[in-house]
Formats: structure tokens, sequence, C-alpha cells
């Protein structure tokens, strides 16, 4: 599974829009190394750490964003007991992209980006062609604040997009990710679950 996920994403690099061949070879060989970071919300104090590995084309992300997501901001992320961290996951082209767009925001705008992209995930993910996916994403950007000219930029970059793609193949095979969502609690690793079973595994481990 894992060397499957690594392959999508890999075609996924190959397949990006608008960009020529000849521009991801010079963006690959003409510019320094780019480091990937991953995101984080909550306190760096806080008792306990989370990590999600999701893709922003997994309809089963999109459900756990929009059941389980609020409760766990509110009552765990918000209240300084979790630092929860996002890592990005490509099963193909559209969640790369996405991707792509999610970090054109920069620190302050990628959460937001995040909940619109799996909020809208029916919408935006929903054609075969993927200008008209790459259409949609540019709307989804643009509704966060940015720009035509920094979309373009950041659609463009290659040496980021592969960047992005060995940080996630680096991680996922670290951390023996498998499928998505997948979350690391506490140095566990866990599957997709419910608020209520999460909310047990959380209190168990932030009363011992």
């Amino acid at each position: 599974m894992l060397k499957t996920l690594a392959t999508a994403a890999t075609l996924a690099i190959a397949a990006l829009l608008p960009v020529s061949a000849s521009a991801q070879e010079a963006a690959a060989t003409d510019t320094p190394a780019v480091e990937i970071t991953d995101f984080s919300l909550g306190s760096a104090d806080a008792p306990m750490k989370i990590t999600e590995y999701a893709s922003f084309t997994c309809p089963h992300c999109a459900t756990f964003h929009a059941n389980v997501w609020p409760q766990l901001k509110s009552e765990y992320i918000d209240t300084g007991k979790v630092q929860f961290t996002y890592r990005e996951v490509y099963f193909d082209r559209y969640g790369l992209w996405a991707a792509m767009v999610a970090r054109c925001g920069g620190e302050m705008r990628y959460f937001g980006i995040v909940d619109m992209l799996f909020d809208q995930q029916k919408e935006w993910a929903a054609s075969n062609d993927p200008n008209v996916v790459v259409g949609n994403l540019r709307t989804i950007g643009k509704a966060a604040g940015l720009d035509d000219a920094t979309l373009d930029s950041c659609l463009k970059d290659g040496a980021k997009a592969e960047a992005m793609v060995a940080h996630f193949e680096k991680n996922m095979e670290a951390d023996g990710i498998e499928g998505t969502p997948s979350f690391i609690i506490d140095g566990e690793k866990h599957s997709n679950m419910s608020f209520a079973d999460m909310k047990s595994i959380i209190d168990a481990k932030l009363a011992e």
C-alpha cells in the first residue's frame, strides 16, 4: 500500500499543471533544495502531540474533518491540552495540487484553506477534467485571499512539489502509514475513529 501511494504521488508530479517538462527540470536543477515543514495548531508545550495523516481527496478524511475535528479542536487543541500536526498524503495529482494551494497561503492561511478543501471536497474534486479541478482550486485560493500571480507561482513550483513528495514518502515510511486518515497519538499509531473513541484514548493518556 505504501509503495502504491508513493508511486501515485510521483506520477502526480509528472502531471502537474500547467508546468512544462523543461520548467520542472529547471526547477529541480537550478534552485536550492526546498525545505518542507509541517504545520501545527495548539501550544508547543501541550502535554500531548497528535499527528494526522490525511489526503485532501480522501472521503473518509473529509468525514473526519466534518464530524470529529471541530470537537477535537475546541476541547483539546484550543484548551492547550494537544498540539495537532497535519501531514499531507498524496493519493493523486488532485491531492498534491490541493496541498500546493494550501501551502501557498503560508502558515497564517494554511488551516483555513484546509477547512475549505475538506468542506468543499465533493465540489472541487468532482471533475475528471484536470483543468476544471485546477480552476476550482484557484477559486478556493482566491476566496482565502490569494491573488492570481501568487497562485500561478505556487502551482508552477515543480521543485517544491518534488520536495513535498519526498517529505511525504519519508514520513509515511517512518510511521508505517498504510491508509488515511491515520493518527499518531502520543507516539502510537491509530486508524480512523469517532470522536468518542479518540476522546477515550486522549483522556486515558492525559491521566497517566
